[in-house]
């Protein structure tokens, strides 16, 4: 395929290279060269010319600074001037008074006002007035001269060596502009323009030359347009090539992958017919892979039945080991006779039983895998605890306030034992009390568990109770759930944040 298309790409690349190169690159490349030669001697002479008069109107300026009263120096830099400037060279030289010491034309009326002769930089253009000032002072700076050049002779003075058609010149300093072709200024907007620009000396001053291209021609617009011509061409062609024996056998490839059953064999290539190697190997490959997962879907299926009767069997045993545990506890308990034998075997039952009722519960969800539900955990967990409560706590109640929720076994085993140490903590110290549990949802994965009752309030007997053991084991349930047990002795609340299932 890779050879294909660069054959047929080949001749239209050649003759769009050949075309494009020769035609368009170098004429571009000649004009701008000539443009900026052209500027930088337009630049170089006129900063030449304007150096010239700078230096006679500098000498001037001394020399009547040292000598007022010798005044046939003017004289010598009008007849300078004049020789330079066609238009006369308009100049002036003014004390601090604002006298005009000499000039060029004494009818000549001053542009500039008094107050600003003596300040601003050496060169500037006029707003208003269409000459480019030149400003000279004295070493003592008592004088200052001037020179109006008018846009005739600036034009005249930077005209290129170089023959450029359709040319245009202009001065800028900062927001001013002064156009010095005699010509009118390309309209704004004006397609098809190429400026370059130079600085003059003093640089704030800036010679810009703009040329408009050539017009379009014949043969110029087929310069233009040939390498779109051809690229279209190109496109064409490798569209035609690429869709016939690449992406239509590609297409027709991915119908069958995506129609594919797991458990089916696929023969993709019986509806594609295409010379590309690579696409006949990705389809033989298809068929492999197909036919591997058709066999292991058969040994997965096979696998997962058996895993699942494994489960069920592991479950059921688990189950009725608990329950021969609860049952031997009781047979003990029967044939104890001291009073705290008898409690501490009821104990042992309670946490066997809460541990039962988390295995029964989870054992109910294992078919739809949501985990342990709070709710029917809370209340089976609360009935097993009133059954097996001390005869003087038989009176004692359970308040139950659950979202539905669900949690996984690990943490339905600790909340398991934390509820049963902390409801048999409450009923010994308040067997005839009430105890409020509930489990709201807060925000993402969390809910908060809370076990509040009179009977664990903050006490003498209750600290005895901790101390003895109930807070090791509540410190290390509160450890397994990974957060800490908030515990309010005047409300006789305690609190844990739990992990719940999405």
């Amino acid at each position: 395929m890779f050879l294909i298309l660069t054959l047929a790409l080949l001749p239209l690349g050649l003759i769009a290279l050949v075309a494009s190169l020769q035609a368009i690159e170098t004429a571009d490349l000649e004009k701008e060269a000539l443009l900026r030669v052209a500027v930088s001697q337009s630049a170089r002479k006129l900063t030449a010319d304007l150096e010239s008069d700078r230096t006679a109107l500098q000498l001037t300026v001394n020399n009547l600074a040292a000598t007022p009263s010798d005044t046939s120096i003017c004289d010598r830099l009008n007849l300078f001037l004049a020789k330079n400037d066609r238009d006369g060279g308009r100049y002036a030289i003014y004390d601090r008074a604002g006298r005009a010491l000499c000039a060029s034309n004494p009818d000549f009326a001053p542009i500039v006002p008094p107050q600003e002769r003596f300040g601003g930089p050496t060169a500037q253009l006029l707003d208003g007035a269409p000459y480019l000032l030149t400003r000279v002072r004295s070493h003592d700076d008592q004088l200052v001269g001037l020179i109006y050049y008018s846009r005739a002779h600036l034009e005249s003075a930077a005209d290129p060596a170089t023959a450029l058609q359709n040319r245009r010149l202009s001065l800028h300093e900062g927001h001013r502009r002064l156009d010095l072709s005699r010509a009118r200024p390309f309209p704004v907007g004006t397609v098809g323009l190429t400026s370059l620009s130079a600085p003059l000396e003093p640089p704030n001053i800036v010679l810009t030359m703009t040329v408009r291209d050539p017009p379009e021609t014949l043969a110029r617009t087929l310069s233009l347009f040939l390498p779109l011509v051809m690229w279209f061409a190109a496109a064409a062609i490798g569209w035609f090539v690429v869709n016939r024996l690449l992406i239509r056998p590609l297409v027709l490839l991915r119908r069958t992958v995506a129609a594919y059953h797991p458990g089916e064999v696929l023969e993709p290539m019986r509806r594609v017919r295409t010379p590309a190697r690579e696409i006949i190997a990705l389809g033989e490959t298809f068929r492999e892979i197909s036919e591997d997962v058709a066999t292991h879907e058969a040994e997965m299926a096979e696998g997962l039945e058996t895993q699942r009767k494994l489960t069920r069997e592991v479950h059921h045993r688990v189950k009725n080991n608990l329950q021969i545990i609860a049952s031997l506890i009781n047979l003990h308990a029967r044939s104890a006779h001291e009073p705290e034998a008898v409690e501490a075997y009821a104990s042992i039952q309670r946490r066997v039983d809460a541990l039962s009722v988390v295995h029964r519960n989870h054992f109910a969800e294992l078919e739809e895998n949501r985990g342990v539900g709070v709710r029917a955990l809370i209340s089976e967990l609360s009935a097993s605890l009133r059954g097996t409560a001390p005869a003087e706590a038989r009176r004692f109640g359970i308040q139950i306030d659950c979202d539905d929720l669900h949690i996984s076994q690990d943490v339905a085993v600790p909340i398991a034992f934390l509820t049963t140490e902390l409801v048999e903590l409450a009923m010994r110290l308040d067997p005839r009390g009430r105890m409020h549990i509930s489990v709201q949802w807060q925000q993402d994965d969390r809910a908060l568990l809370a076990i509040q009752s009179s009977g664990l309030r903050e006490s003498p007997t209750m600290s005895a109770y901790l101390d003895d053991r109930y807070g090791r084991v509540l410190t290390g349930l509160s450890r397994q759930l990974r957060a800490p047990l908030d515990h309010d002795g005047k409300a006789g609340r305690y609190a844990i944040a739990i992990t719940i299932l999405p």
